[in-house]
């Protein structure tokens, strides 16, 4: 810090403690009166990539054959399927669901319809629609027919027939939609930046109504999935029910990040009283500390209300990280204050202030500055909740920085002059330890880290995005017990659609054909000219090309990894049994068409065909608990092989749904995270040659934070832990810490070595003063984060013990590699060169 601008900081923030103090205060009321409008998310959107193309033909797909999100209600029960109390139960539960407000829909084996219970003709299906509350129902037909129906089996019912599903279809919300379509019409005019100021204005008033209004649905979907898992309850003891599908997982996925907030953020506020008793051993070091760190997350959290910036599965843990990141730099401060107090006993009170923050302004801006730089390297990953984490922690640190340096000083000023005390502790001993090991076996150790460098490269070889949705939660989970139980029994968790277009030279001939009026007139007003449309203007939906589409949902079904699919196929499997050879004629497939009744053509038909028959959806659902699951090898296979075994045209086929979007942020994931920290540790060393004055000792500075960013991904790697949306922050974090240290350590090295000329001296000295600091602030990191291992969600679990062993191996790196190298390249000086 300059002289000047000392000058004025002691003026202004330690010549006026008490108005500083109280402008602070002020400053976190006023951020702190918009808490209130904190908000969380967990939707399915959260979980996809930003601007992905793939999502604009999801939302395309789900526009025309309805949506996937609805709940999934599994009911065992302990008697009998088909018996009389079962069926009055399902019944009675039915209607319990439908009178809640939002529920559109409530489909459950009593509202399918049947064609063989008794067997009927096509007229007699046209009349009446027979489902097992029909008078002339046969239940035991029933029974049969839905067991082995090819659309019922492993959908409704479970092959066993012992576990059958409620879908519980909420009401479409004209609303969110048209709010959701304009806010990402003019997201995507801006990437191609072409909004005027206008529509910039109206980009940020729609998204301002969207949010706000998808934050009011969240909260009413919650209460509606609380409803239903209270009538759920109401019929437990005749049967075992889990609740499953993605409104379900959104609203405990919320439920997750509200406990991991409030109970973790607790927890680590706890822990660090805890720690800073230990370490310091006076009352007043602990209330000013965690004063100042409740003060920058209560003033984040505001912030975040402020700009309606939600926090969501990966960001939940950003409450314990900036209290543990503003802790860090109170340590530096407060460990350098005790540390001039001893030497320098003449200085008063506000003396000591204005060395500790004069020594230690400079060191703390830039480990806040490159700690910004390794969480903004989140920027670039194009998922939206990891990008907004970014901004959180990047805004975060800047706030832990402004009042570290404003209302801790102020504060410590008022305080009376404490007696000096000597800290010969364990602290000490272990530091001074490190460097008598760097010392006495240096060069083993750096051949160490040669080897420990070898084997993280290996294991950032096996580095994976592959996972599975239904890892991140435990077993004891109502999730992880719904999805096991749907996979098992009901035909596969996740949804994926197959969607194949007619080929590109048919449009070309239906463009260029004559449509010959008079050949409809064959048909009476009965039978109407859709009928023959249908069959004579559709490329799909005729007797030719029946068996094409069969053949395609057979290969789709043979993989191991899909489970229930259902398409034209599956309708056409089921009218066979009416007439087989109707199928094979389009004069009769036609008026098939014509006759069947709205509610077989809604359930059989227009969720899997275009209206003009020129376009199949296929739905597919794939087994999330299968061990094996590789979801870019798949989507790639499903594609080869269309094209490749059924030679089907690769413009034809597209295929979406959440396991597309998920798949495309993982990889995603991938190659941001491999990209991203190249430019990350080069913008780094820029910095720490600005602040080092001394490119050589740039260079050396930032290779111990590459090995220890290097050794937490290596370690994944051999752990075979995938990168996700919460351990691809692992990284950053760790960057961001150690190079701190790196810092602190250099620029005290830099000291004690101009005082002495001494390498192996500074070296020491430098692990018996900032050393300490170092340690305290890793042992607060790791224990600190050690308490996520309670958490219900895995990937936090995990992210809270690779951030503890990152800290580990950070500390370690800083503090025997970092001096050994300085000592062996020798970039302060020209000592004789000594062998380490």
């Amino acid at each position: 810090m300059s002289t000047t601008l000392l000058a004025i900081y002691n003026r202004t923030v330690l010549g006026r403690p008490v108005f500083t103090m109280v402008v602070m205060v002020l400053l976190v009321i006023f951020l702190g009166t918009h808490a209130t409008k904190f908000r969380l998310d967990a939707s399915a959107d959260s979980l996809v990539l930003e601007n992905d193309e793939s999502l604009e033909l999801y939302r395309s797909i789900k526009a025309r054959y309805g949506s996937d999100d609805s709940l999934i209600l599994t009911y065992t029960p302990q008697l009998d399927m088909f018996s009389d109390e079962v069926l009055q139960d399902i019944n009675q539960l039915r209607s319990k669901l439908k009178k809640i407000d939002r529920v559109e829909s409530v489909t459950t084996l009593l509202d399918v319809p049947l064609i063989n219970s008794p067997p009927m003709t096509l007229y007699e299906l046209s009349e009446e629609v027979i489902t097992l509350e029909s008078p002339k129902v046969d239940r035991e037909l029933a029974k049969q027919e839905i067991i082995s129906s090819p659309l019922y089996r492993n959908l409704l019912i479970s092959p066993d027939g012992e576990t059958t599903a409620l879908q519980i279809t909420f009401k479409f919300d004209e609303k969110w939609e048209s709010l959701l379509k304009s806010r990402d019409a003019l997201r995507t005019k801006q990437l191609e930046n072409r909004l005027s100021v206008k529509e910039a204005n109206l980009l940020q008033k729609i998204s301002g109504e969207f949010d706000a209004y998808n934050a009011l649905l969240q909260v009413q979907q919650s209460k509606d999935i609380e409803t239903v898992r209270n009538i759920m309850d109401q019929h437990r003891k005749s049967a075992h029910l889990f609740l499953g599908g993605v409104p379900m997982i959104a609203s405990d996925s919320i439920d997750f990040i509200r406990h991991d907030l409030l109970t973790f953020g607790i927890a680590v506020f706890v822990i660090l009283i805890i720690i800073l008793s230990v370490i310091f051993r006076r009352l007043h070091w602990v209330i000013l500390a965690m004063m100042t760190c409740s003060a920058s997350a209560m003033s984040v959290i505001g912030i975040l209300g402020l700009l309606n910036w939600p926090v969501t599965v990966v960001s939940s843990n950003f409450v314990s990280l900036l209290l543990i990141l503003t802790l860090s730099l109170l340590v530096h401060l407060i460990v350098r204050y005790r540390e001039l107090h001893r030497t320098l006993a003449n200085y008063d009170q506000r003396e000591l202030v204005l060395e500790t923050v004069k020594s230690k302004f400079i060191p703390c801006l830039y480990t806040s500055i490159t700690t910004m730089v390794a969480f903004g390297s989140l920027l670039v990953s194009g998922i939206r909740p990891v990008i907004d984490f970014g901004w959180m922690m990047v805004i975060g640190i800047g706030i832990a920085q402004l009042m570290t340096f404003t209302l801790f000083p102020a504060a410590v000023v008022l305080l009376n002059k404490e007696k000096p005390t000597q800290e010969h502790d364990i602290t000490e001993k272990l530091t001074q330890f490190l460097a008598d090991k760097n010392k006495q076996y240096g060069r083993g150790i750096m051949l160490s880290f040669v080897l420990l460098a070898v084997l993280s490269v290996w294991g950032l070889a096996q580095l994976t995005v592959e996972n599975r949705f239904i890892d991140y939660y435990k077993e004891s989970t109502e999730i992880y017990q719904g999805m096991e139980l749907i996979d098992q029994k009901l035909g596969g968790t996740t949804p994926m659609d197959v969607v194949i277009d007619a080929p590109a030279y048919f449009y070309e001939e239906e463009a260029e054909e004559e449509i010959y009026e008079e050949d409809d007139e064959f048909f009476d007003d009965e039978y109407g000219d859709a009928a023959i449309g249908i069959t004579g203007s559709s490329y799909w939906f005729n007797s030719q090309m029946l068996g094409k589409i069969e053949e395609i949902h057979n290969y789709l079904d043979a993989f191991d990894e899909t489970g229930k699919v259902i398409s034209i196929a599956t309708a056409v499997s089921l009218l066979k049994t009416l007439n087989e050879e109707i199928l094979n004629n389009d004069f009769e497939l036609a008026i098939l068409y014509k006759k069947l009744p709205p509610v077989i053509k809604e359930s059989l038909i227009e969720p899997y065909m275009s209206a003009d028959g020129n376009q199949l959806r296929f739905s597919i659902r794939i087994f999330e608990s299968d061990p094996s699951l590789q979801r870019g090898e798949l989507l790639a296979e499903i594609k080869q092989g269309l094209n490749r075994d059924l030679g089907i045209d690769e413009e034809q086929i597209k295929v979406t749904g959440m396991v597309v979007l998920y798949n495309n942020m993982l990889q995603s994931l991938f190659r941001s995270q491999i990209l991203t920290l190249g430019v990350v540790f080069v913008a780094i060393l820029i910095m720490l040659a600005i602040l080092f004055q001394n490119i050589r000792l740039a260079a050396i500075a930032i290779i111990p934070n590459i090995m220890a960013a290097g050794m937490v991904l290596g370690l994944m790697g051999w752990l075979a832990i995938p990168l996700d949306m919460m351990t691809i922050t692992i990284a950053a974090i760790c960057i961001g810490i150690a190079v701190d240290d790196t810092i602190h350590y250099v620029h005290r090295f830099i000291d004690e070595y101009s005082q002495h000329q001494d390498y192996w001296l500074a070296a020491q000295r430098s692990h018996s003063s900032i050393g300490r600091a170092m340690y305290y602030t890793s042992l607060t990191i790791t224990i600190g984060f050690s308490i996520l291992v309670f958490s219900n969600f895995i990937p936090t679990i995990y992210f809270g013990l690779l951030t503890g062993f990152s800290m580990i191996a950070a500390l370690l790196a800083n503090m025997t590699l970092l001096p050994l190298l300085i000592i062996r390249f020798r970039p302060l000086g020209n000592q004789p060169k000594i062998n380490v």
